[in-house]
């Protein structure tokens, strides 16, 4: 199986994108293929929605605006799982993830990439300054997002929506100017984060299983 791991902070090397390479260290040590992606050196507008996919697209042309989107497509197709991570803004996921979101729109309802997203299992990780900061609201985002893909979500027990993690101390808003990757340091986000990913993975096998069963129907 490919994981692809996609980081929806602008920050590099900040909280939202080590959890994620949490997450994703914890895939390959279950023998999965993974790659991450940050967005915060990419520039991806809005999807505006001139539906150009749905009747005109070509081979290899996926989408009529230009820019770092094109690189991301086959990726994106390729991937038997998403690991999609965002930082919390308002209660909801990033400005940038909402984009690649949208924009990804047209490997599933395109009129020559059609079905790409179909099947594949989705899991959200969110990371909060606060505790109650909005992280299930930004998490239920993603997962709405997924629905509306026909992506499967994936939560797990005691986290529905996905992982949800604080990157202040226990989640109070305390700053600790020597370490500011108290991410790493929440026991209770990191025990989300590896039950989410375990059960990513769980779902994974059974869809490609099923489809090779089934013969890929």
């Amino acid at each position: 199986m490919k994981v692809l791991g996609v980081c929806g902070s602008l920050v590099k090397g900040g909280n939202t994108e080590e959890l994620l390479k949490y997450a994703l260290q914890l895939a390959q040590k279950e023998g999965v293929e993974t790659r991450l992606v940050t967005l915060a050196d990419k520039s991806i507008g809005d999807c505006v929605h001139c539906n150009w996919c749905l009747t005109r697209q070509k081979k290899g042309k996926y989408c009529t605006i230009k820019d770092d989107m094109a690189s991301l497509y086959q990726p994106v197709m390729e991937a038997d799982i998403l690991f999609l991570a965002s930082p919390v803004y308002l209660g909801r996921l990033t400005g940038p993830l909402a984009n690649f979101l949208d924009r990804i729109r047209c490997v599933e309802f395109g009129n020559i990439y059609t079905n790409c997203l179909a099947d594949k299992i989705g899991a959200a990780f969110a990371v909060t300054w606060g505790r109650n900061a909005g992280v299930e609201t930004a998490l239920m985002s993603i997962t709405e997002a997924f629905l509306m893909l026909d992506i499967v979500p994936c939560g797990a027990h005691m986290s529905p929506f996905g992982a949800a993690t604080v990157s202040s101390i226990h989640g109070t808003g305390e700053f600790d100017s020597q370490d500011k990757l108290q991410v790493l340091k929440d026991e209770w986000g990191l025990n989300t984060t590896r039950m989410v990913v375990k059960r990513a993975l769980t779902l994974g096998r059974i869809m490609k299983a099923g489809k090779t069963s089934l013969g890929n129907l």
